[in-house]
């Protein structure tokens, strides 16, 4: 491919999360020394429950399964945490026992997974027995590490205490193509992986060249305001056009009706949001901010700033955004995962993980407790029908950077992010493309800069903590789980055009590009919700884990061709770079069909959208009509006509309540075979019958209100018609 040039850029992307003591050098450029950082007074704390992790893992497996009849049949929260979750007495015991020894804002979240609560340092300390950090040498890497002993009351309760180490630095993968910036990524665990992975996608000898190219591509056609257009980087009218974003928003699908969330570690300015959708005439959907694990609103910064604007280019009409901001610490960070599932209702329907941090490097961290915990929220948002997309890093297959090197260059060995390692997540790898004449894409190549930014590419490559999962079978050849699932742009050259005052990462200067992994995130998590508003007119299933029908679709010849945008050129391998001996690490390697580069590579949202309307459950939707029927006393009940679009299993409820008489509910059950309707008689007993001929007789007039709702196997409502009111009389 001609047109890629070797191009040095002093810009790359980072999605990584730093131990404690690695902040200030990372984030502020300083050269303190790892656990120079006061400690704070105190500690935002969460203990993950006790809970029936076994079921809820197959009750999420079979829910995102195509071949399981359960597949599409989510449940809320609500029902997930009573099913699920830690019992209530349980969940009780732990806070009682917390809060007699001084902690406050003691909960238990609604998944019924984990217990939050702030505790002083010093009580938290005394109370389990934690050891100072420590810094230890492992090889090139030095981590921290506290030893923890649960109190007898705690045990068989609780499985760990996640936040005693205090901050640790998520790196967000925000970068401008100007400046080499890092910030912080995900979540955190302490223990080392026991296997090491063979990999199957391999590097051929010497360096890969430079995806990266000075912006503007000369065969694509921008738009927007002039200066929103001068910086080079690609323009929403470019990526959507290529991704085939565009001819959905034709259709007038923008995610209408859908809530998206992100999780962030900085915050962003309204300001500079609202500036680049005018620049380029977008629709600016409703912004919620929330804080998450107390104290105030991070600062703002480029990568909340970069994923917004991505995101309200992908789904312009959003019903609303929510970004849930924390700081970079392993419980605050926790708690922000699971913050999208808190409300009494399905709010969210896509999450989008901009974080992460290696694999070994989130053990060390956190423990097994804190990944199982990860994990647990992860598969109650599967089995809610929410999807959940994570980035795969951008230190290349080497995912461990030097956390104590001013450079922040990636170990000369493999390894992936997490959370985009795990299983309930759709990893989002990247690329770079050339464009045509209507922005439609030429040629593509794995993104990699490491020549010109030392460790900069795109993430991908085996998992050392989860096994492959079933929807892989076939297509991955190791036993690991394999990252990433697909890809999307991401190279910082050009980058995606974005407007940014913030000082953190943008130095205020308005616009510039950015690139990452963290930006090809929140444009396929954009995309999803297009899919899900579709998949919602058409009766449908929301898309929940998307994964499971993304490698049906790429394991078949004909749907790979339409919905994929194959990579078959570049390499993730970053070794030539970062090792003084110039040999590749030994992954890996874009080929045709799946690789561990660029997963199945882009997506044709249009076609992906078809694919899934095509795939996804039928949703049965019931209607209620009453009957004329204005003495239903006389005639010994209530007529109705219920009607499904599909065959469904239907409850109709009609409850009578009046002055002088005990209220009460008369029930029907009735199951359609088929789309269409059945009339219904809700008849009284006999006392009934008796009760109401007295009240009726002295009131002469009342009101009886009925409702009808689809129940499943178990008597769970699915969905509901709403009240209606007769007035009947006797």
């Amino acid at each position: 491919m001609s047109s890629w040039r070797r191009t040095l850029l002093a810009a790359g992307v980072t999605a990584l999360m730093l131990p404690a003591g690695a902040v200030a050098r990372a984030v502020g450029g300083g050269a303190a020394p790892a656990g120079a950082a006061p400690p704070p007074a105190t500690l935002q704390l969460v203990l993950p429950l006790v809970t029936n992790g076994r079921g809820l893992a197959r009750f999420a497996a079979a829910v995102s399964d195509p071949s399981s009849p359960r597949y599409g049949h989510y449940r809320s929260v609500r029902w997930l945490a009573q099913h699920f979750g830690a019992p209530a007495a349980a969940s009780r015991r732990v806070v009682a026992y917390l809060r007699s020894h001084g902690a406050t804002g003691v909960t238990v979240d609604a998944t019924g997974q984990l217990v939050e609560a702030r505790l002083a340092a010093g009580r938290a300390a005394t109370l389990f027995q934690a050891a100072p950090v420590a810094l230890q040498r492992r090889g090139q890497r030095r981590t921290a590490s506290t030893a923890v002993r649960l109190p007898a009351a705690l045990r068989g309760l609780v499985t760990g205490v996640i936040g005693l180490d205090g901050p640790q630095a998520p790196a967000a993968a925000a970068q401008a193509v100007t400046t080499v910036t890092t910030t912080p990524t995900t979540t955190t665990t302490s223990t080392t992986p026991t296997t090491s992975t063979t990999p199957t996608s391999t590097v051929p000898a010497g360096p890969p060249p430079t995806s990266s190219y000075p912006g503007p591509d000369p065969g694509a056609s921008p738009s927007g305001c002039a200066a929103g257009t001068a910086d080079g980087g690609f323009t929403p009218n470019e990526y959507l056009d290529a991704y085939q974003y565009a001819s959905l928003h034709q259709r007038g699908i923008g995610g209408n009706g859908e809530r998206v969330a992100l999780i962030e570690i900085d915050g962003f300015k309204h300001s500079d949001i609202q500036t680049f959708a005018s620049c380029f005439g977008l629709h600016l959907p409703q912004i919620n901010q929330y804080t998450v694990g107390g104290g105030s609103a991070p600062a703002p910064g480029g990568e909340a700033t970069l994923d917004l604007e991505v995101l309200t280019a992908a789904a312009p009409r959003l019903k609303a955004i929510d970004v849930y901001e924390t700081s970079p610490g392993a419980a605050s960070v926790l708690k922000a995962l699971a913050a999208p599932l808190q409300g009494s209702g399905l709010e969210d329907q896509v999450i989008s993980v901009s974080l992460g941090l290696c694999e070994s490097e989130t053990l060390q961290s956190v423990g097994q407790a804190g990944v199982r915990a990860a994990e647990a929220v992860l598969q109650t948002a599967t089995a809610a029908g929410v999807s959940v997309l994570s980035a795969s890093g951008d230190y290349g297959s080497s995912d461990c950077a030097d956390l104590y090197s001013t450079k922040l260059v990636p170990l000369p060995q493999l390894a992936v992010n997490f959370p985009s390692s795990s299983p309930w997540v759709t990893s989002v790898g990247g690329t770079n493309f050339d464009l045509g004449p209507q922005n439609q894409i030429v040629d593509q190549v794995v993104w990699n800069d490491a020549g010109g930014i030392p460790g900069s590419a795109a993430g991908g490559g085996f998992s050392e903590l989860f096994a492959r999962p079933a929807w892989q079978n076939g297509v991955v050849s190791s036993p690991w789980r394999a990252q990433p699932d697909v890809a999307m742009l991401a190279d910082v050259g050009p980058g995606y055009a974005v407007y940014c005052t913030a000082s953190q990462n943008c130095q205020g200067r308005g616009w510039v590009s950015f690139g990452g992994t963290s930006a090809a995130t929140p444009l396929l998590a954009g995309g999803f919700a297009l899919v899900d508003e579709l998949l919602r007119r058409g009766h449908r299933e929301a898309l929940g884990l998307a994964n499971p029908l993304i490698y049906r679709l790429g394991r078949n010849p004909a749907s790979q061709s339409k919905v994929f945008y194959d990579v078959t050129v570049g390499s993730n391998d970053v070794g030539p770079f970062i090792q003084s001996s110039g040999q590749p690490l030994g992954c890996c390697s874009a080929q045709l069909g799946y690789d561990e580069a660029s997963g199945w590579g882009g997506v044709n949202l249009s076609a992906f959208a078809q694919a899934a309307l095509a795939a996804q459950r039928r949703l049965a939707v019931p209607t209620l009509r009453l009957l004329r029927n204005p003495h239903p006393v006389r005639s010994g009940g209530i007529y109705t006509e219920v009607r499904c679009s599909a065959g469904c299993r239907v409850v109709i409820d009609a409850r009578l309540a009046a002055r002088g008489m005990r209220s009460f509910t008369v029930r029907r059950l009735a199951r359609l075979s088929r789309a269409g309707s059945r009339r219904l008689k809700l008849s009284f007993s006999a006392g009934q019958d008796a009760a109401l001929r007295a009240v009726l007789g002295a009131r002469r007039q009342d009101t009886v209100r009925v409702a009808a709702a689809i129940i499943d196997s178990q008597g769970n409502v699915e969905r509901h018609t709403g009240t209606r009111k007769l007035a009947i009389t006797g």
